[in-house]
């Protein structure tokens, strides 16, 4: 499982020359995560070889001219969606299926950026969300969601496609932040307020949150390892839609942010890393 899991996370879909990755396998995420799951005997050098083995790495979307089904999983950021699936559209054969990682854009909105023409759905149809929960080799969650325009075949297909990882799915209406991001964000949102307004520190909040709900990580932990910039692009997409100021982003996690200070990524969040 862990070896699929891999593969899925080595594609990328860069958007313009300026972010081109590398051609050399070694300097691929996907190869920092082999080595590290064979150091700590997750699977054996030969299953890493093996995985290796199948990997094509592409670094220009005019690649993907032969794939079956594309995940793309680019920060959250509309327009570079939107971009991105256009292209996909033009590209990638009319029977592949095309999903999107994001956790909290509309479906029916980056299913729309594939044609200029609405009543042309031959590729609209074929937009899906897998949502894959965070930490994406433990947790066994996805959540599957559909657009006005997905068809129920690619629904089935995305659906399939996951449990065949070993995933666990859920179906979500495309509503904003979906099922997990609708409970997950607000939760994580609040432990920062606790954190600024000094109800708790850092290690209370996530203590009593680990040891009283029986969760693998606290909600500051939790947040370093999603990323504090996805975390508030989530929140802001919350509270844009909705209107509610129950999903209006905390100052300091605006502030941290504004620092640069993303979390694991970074090397620094609520944690040092």
């Amino acid at each position: 499982m862990q070896t699929r899991q891999l593969l899925i996370r080595a594609w990328a879909l860069p958007v313009s020359p300026q972010h081109l990755q590398s051609h050399d396998l070694a300097d691929w995420p996907a190869e920092k995560l082999l080595a590290k799951d064979v150091s700590k005997s997750r699977i054996t050098q030969e299953q890493a070889d093996q995985a290796r083995s199948l990997l094509s790495p592409a670094t220009s979307i005019d690649q993907l001219s032969d794939v079956d089904f594309v995940i793309e999983a680019v920060p959250e950021i509309p327009n570079l969606k939107f971009e991105i699936f256009s292209k996909l559209a033009e590209v990638c054969p009319k029977h592949a299926i095309l999903a999107t990682n994001t956790s909290s854009i509309s479906i029916t909105r980056i299913a729309a950026s594939t044609t200029k023409d609405p009543t042309d759905t031959s590729a609209s149809s074929r937009v899906v969300s897998t949502h894959f929960m965070n930490p994406v080799p433990i947790q066994k969650g996805v959540e599957i969601i559909g657009g006005l325009q997905t068809s129920q075949e690619t629904l089935d297909k995305a659906v399939a496609f996951c449990k065949a990882m070993g995933k666990v799915t859920s179906v979500s209406a495309d509503s904003p932040g979906f099922l997990a991001n609708r409970i997950l964000m607000p939760y994580i949102n609040e432990a920062v307020i606790c954190l600024e307004t000094n109800v708790g520190d850092r290690d209370s909040i996530d203590a009593i949150m680990k040891n009283g709900t029986n969760v693998p990580m606290g909600p500051l932990q939790l947040a370093d390892f999603i990323g504090l910039d996805t975390c508030l692009a989530i929140m802001k997409v919350l509270y844009e839609e909705t209107g509610d100021s129950k999903y209006r982003p905390s100052v300091l996690l605006r502030k941290m942010v504004d620092a640069g200070w993303f979390g694991k990524k970074s090397g620094k969040g609520f944690y040092d890393y």
